[in-house]
């Protein structure tokens, strides 16, 4: 029996090899390199008995409903999940996986810590100030940035990101670990000698906030008009996790008030159409307190190829009769 994977969208060779290489499988990539619109999308899906969809997918009833009575599997290319309704999922019996990777939270942990050093030492702003020809010579108080080493990083989720950040900060600069969670981690705070806090204890004493909780439900807009004045006017935030966690809207307030340092976002609510909007996108976009990367905390040659791999061990896996490493369980 042949059976049929459609990828929505061309990914790193290595998992596409792998599942090429199978002879039980027929595999069609979306022959243009792009996000899928959402009719061909449909259009593709039709027949097809297993999806590797991207996070830019909503792979939702109507897309199931496409796909029909064939469809047995959706394989996800990213490590989180929210854009599979994994309810309807659940009522069609599909088997749901995701492309989790100990090189994704390295490679995230990595951007986010990178993102922390360029906000404190203006480190976008002072290559546009190089570039753009300002540079006259050595001054005592050009684009004076602060220091890293010896202040207090409040991580909000203390999973498997919060923890690889919290430890190359602790460990490599002497910084002060706050963190919160839906409950206490005693490894995390031994490891780290990591404080617990509630959101606000750690907003008010943090010097720099990084995010590292899912999309759920409870963690839509979490950082909020509230929870942005509880924040130091000398604070920064970085957001790796996902765009909807934070109030982009009350972030714009926040730093157009002077109530917040500066911010670097990987994510944005609603993208990539919230990086056209003319309002928000364009203060965000012009501020030179702010840090924008396109989503690519995990974009490095060897995360994203070890997440193809992922993404095509999953599907194997299935095909072969056994339980996928990757399967999401939680409905």
């Amino acid at each position: 029996m042949t059976i049929s994977v459609f990828v929505t969208r061309e990914i790193p060779d290595e998992g596409l090899e792998m599942l090429k290489h199978n002879k039980s499988l027929r595999v069609e990539v979306y022959e243009k390199n792009r996000i899928i619109p959402r009719s061909e999308l449909l259009r593709h899906v039709k027949g097809k008995n297993v999806i590797l969809s991207m996070l830019t997918e909503k792979i939702d009833k109507g897309v199931m409903e496409a796909a029909g009575s064939s469809l047995k599997m959706v394989a996800n290319y990213a490590v989180g999940f929210d854009n599979i309704d994994l309810k309807e999922a659940a009522k069609r019996k599909l088997v749901v996986t995701n492309a989790a990777h100990p090189n994704v939270s390295e490679a995230v942990a990595e951007h986010a810590i990178a993102l922390i050093f360029a906000l404190a030492h203006r480190i976008v702003e002072s290559d546009h100030y190089t570039r753009m020809g300002k540079y006259k010579g050595w001054e005592p108080q050009l684009l004076l940035g602060t220091d890293v080493m010896g202040k207090t990083l409040g991580l909000i989720g203390s999973g498997a990101i919060g923890s690889l950040v919290a430890r190359r900060m602790y460990e490599g600069f002497g910084v002060k670990i706050l963190y919160t969670d839906v409950k206490r981690n005693p490894t995390f705070e031994k490891a780290y000698k990591a404080i617990y806090k509630t959101k606000i204890q750690l907003l008010r004493e943090s010097d720099f906030v990084s995010l590292h909780v899912p999309l759920l439900p409870s963690t839509k807009h979490l950082i909020n008009d509230r929870v942005l004045r509880a924040m130091k006017k000398t604070a920064f935030l970085i957001n790796t996790a996902r765009g909807p966690v934070v109030d982009s809207a009350a972030l714009v307030r926040a730093l157009k008030s002077g109530r917040l340092a500066g911010a670097a976002l990987d994510v944005f609510e609603d993208e990539p159409a919230f990086a056209r909007r003319k309002s928000d996108a364009q203060y965000l976009q012009h501020a030179w307190n702010v840090i924008l990367t396109p989503h690519t905390a995990s974009a490095t040659i060897e995360t994203r190829q070890a997440m193809s791999r992922a993404a095509a061990e999953n599907i194997l896996a299935f095909v072969r009769g056994k339980r996928p490493p990757n399967k999401i369980e939680k409905r």
